[in-house]
């Protein structure tokens, strides 16, 4: 019988992906491991490869075509002397999308192929026991999980019944602010959004909205360190550390030292307190940016962390990063020195509870044993999830990092 080629989940949190694009025609004669498609998620592009051999007979699901749910037919594969199936055997169409999701464009010839939402086809949680199906966005699903709302309660306006965000919002009564219409002249061109692209601007939308963050800032004289550094670099060619690779090991030395603040948000009212000690550092990347994690960093010396990084991030330019080299992480660095920016506030990356944002290091004057000096000083700001640490535990965490920073061999002790 025809084999069925699905959307395939290339983590445990992914829901959906794009269909970057078909790498086969129907009619086509695959062998088992033939790439035949490429999927895009949020953070990189995949190859998804035929299982068996056989026909590629139908393409369901066109090139181009974004938030496709995982687990759902994308085309099918014939083996030897089987016919294409009808349309209309492969089940009902599902409920259409969200209104507020466009329609990607098809190609010319082809009807529109329907995207099956993984949240229509899969009961909620205790669903089972009476037989009810919920419909529901991922979003809705989402913000309901989190607010500790039963879908089984809430009336849907969505097609078919579908409960999507302004439902959410209602029961929150969190009133459906509409966008500004975006003015713009002829000359202007209107871009779709990449997959990853909306991946950031959903995820910072709940960071911002759900999290409720503080900040703690201090300047860090770095003389001692540019020396340090500058001494490493002679002994390591051709290895080069850079400043970022010292701070990834002064935050993880500082979480060892400061367990308590080694936590994130469960989402279900606790945490979890971790016991390695993970830094994902943000790389930014054409079109958005990737959060690589450097794993068991305060066991690791500063050369194989500066090697993992350099490796890290020219995969990640290439959108070469295999999922679980992006996932988890104990806290995030971001850094903007390179581009002389002085202070900021970064965003909290869900669920860690911590991002430290690392300024650019600048000649400022300074008072050393009661006299007027001048220091190279750069400003960190730690951004905190309050529903997990308090300002203590922010200020002795930031305290730490700060002095591994002011006196780097101290890291390797």
């Amino acid at each position: 019988m025809p084999i069925d080629i699905t959307m395939p989940a290339l983590s445990p949190t992914m829901t959906e992906g794009s269909l970057a694009r078909w790498l086969v025609e129907e009619g086509q004669t695959v062998a088992p491991g033939d790439v035949i498609a490429e999927i895009e998620t949020d953070k990189a592009t995949m190859e998804v490869e035929a299982v068996d051999e056989g026909v590629i007979g139908r393409i369901l699901i066109p090139a181009g075509t974004d938030g496709v749910a995982v687990n759902s037919v994308i085309g099918v594969l014939l083996t030897e002397g089987e016919e294409p199936p009808r349309l209309a055997e492969r089940g009902p169409e599902p409920p259409a999308a969200d209104p507020a999701v466009l329609e990607p464009p098809q190609p010319a010839g082809r009807a529109p192929a329907p995207v099956v939402d993984r949240a229509v086809s899969e009961p909620p949680r205790g669903a089972e026991k009476t037989g009810e199906r919920v419909l529901a966005s991922p979003l809705a699903r989402r913000m309901a999980a989190q607010a500790g709302l039963d879908l089984r309660s809430i009336a849907g306006s969505g097609p078919h019944g579908r409960i999507v965000k302004t439902d959410i919002d209602a029961v929150l009564r969190v009133p459906e602010v509409p966008a500004p219409a975006a003015r713009h002249s002829p000359d202007d061109e209107v871009v779709r959004l990449s997959s990853m692209r909306r991946v950031i601007a959903e995820r910072m939308t709940e960071a911002k909205t759900t999290i409720p963050h503080f900040y703690l800032s201090v300047d860090c004289d770095i003389d001692r360190l540019l020396e340090f550094r500058a001494e490493i670099n002679r002994r390591a060619a051709p290895s080069k550390v850079s400043i970022n690779d010292i701070v990834i090991r002064a935050c993880a030395a500082a979480l060892r030292r400061v367990p308590a603040a080694n936590v994130s948000w469960a989402g279900d009212g606790s945490m979890i307190r971790h016991h390695a000690v993970d830094i994902s550092v943000a790389v930014a990347v054409p079109g958005g940016l990737v959060t690589p994690v450097v794993r068991n960093a305060d066991a690791k010396g500063l050369v194989e962390i500066a090697d993992e990084m350099k490796d890290f991030a020219a995969r990640a330019r290439e959108g070469k990063l295999l999922p679980e080299e992006y996932q988890g992480g104990s806290m995030s660095v971001s850094n903007l020195g390179m581009y002389g920016v002085k202070q900021f506030d970064a965003v909290i990356n869900p669920p860690q509870a911590s991002i430290l944002a690392v300024g650019a290091g600048e000649a400022r004057p300074v008072v050393r044993d009661g006299a007027l000096a001048v220091a190279q000083v750069m400003t960190c700001t730690l951004s905190i999830d309050h529903r997990v640490l308090d300002g203590a535990a922010g200020g002795e965490l930031l305290t730490a990092i700060r002095s591994f920073l002011e006196y780097p061999p101290a890291i390797l002790a």
